[in-house]
């Protein structure tokens, strides 16, 4: 059984996220010990509300510290929804700049559209090779609540890596939905509140430990 360190820095859905990860055959320790995070298999950073005050939260257990250490290393990392947004650069909502985690360069914005906050079950468009997406059908649905994405991808192609395997959504724009980028993945969306979808995405992730 791969073990699964879930990130408490005071922001997202714990709980949720701890039974579905326990359902995608996990051991799961919820925690903000460096110690734990680095040594799991897996570490899940989730995230909900404001981007500036996850980036604090974060910073107050040096959760970026642990990203970090981790994928220097080549040990997976899965962001959720703002977990997957202060993995860029920067976050800009309200007018005000937030530097991210820096791990992907680009900006976190405001989406153009007329129903914000874009609230419920949508499709998206992966890769083929995905293997967040291995066996779903094109039209799986995934539960999104958010106002803000990266809508580009900012990384220049490096002769050294794999492409990065990226899945995009559409809500008035078209924002990035999933990454994979060799250990760090990440989604907007809400996989913990996406039903059999959102299981089978985890299930695929754990898997891959």
């Amino acid at each position: 059984m791969k073990s699964v360190a879930l990130l408490d820095y005071g922001s997202g859905n714990l709980h949720s996220a701890e039974r579905a990860l326990v359902r995608a055959g996990a051991k799961v320790e919820v925690t903000a010990d460096p110690e734990v995070a680095l040594a799991a298999d897996g570490l899940v950073v989730p995230g909900v509300g404001a981007y500036a005050a996850c980036m604090a939260g974060l910073r107050k257990v040096r959760g970026e510290r642990m990203i970090g250490q981790r994928l220097a290393g080549g040990r997976p990392v899965l962001g959720i929804c703002v977990g997957m947004q202060i993995l860029f650069e920067r976050g800009v909502e309200f007018g005000v700049q937030t530097d991210g985690c820096a791990e992907w360069p680009g900006t976190v914005a405001r989406l153009s559209a007329p129903v914000l906050p874009h609230m419920g079950w949508n499709t998206v468009s992966a890769p083929q090779d995905s293997v967040l997406f291995a066996g779903m059908d094109a039209d799986t649905r995934f539960y999104f609540v958010h106002t803000y994405a990266a809508q580009k991808w900012e990384l220049p192609p490096g002769d050294h890596f794999d492409a990065p395997k990226l899945t995009w959504a559409e809500h008035g724009v078209p924002f990035l939905a999933a990454v994979e980028n060799g250990a760090l993945s990440a989604t907007q969306f809400h996989p913990e509140k996406s039903g059999d979808a959102g299981a089978q995405l985890l299930r695929n992730w754990v898997q891959a430990l």
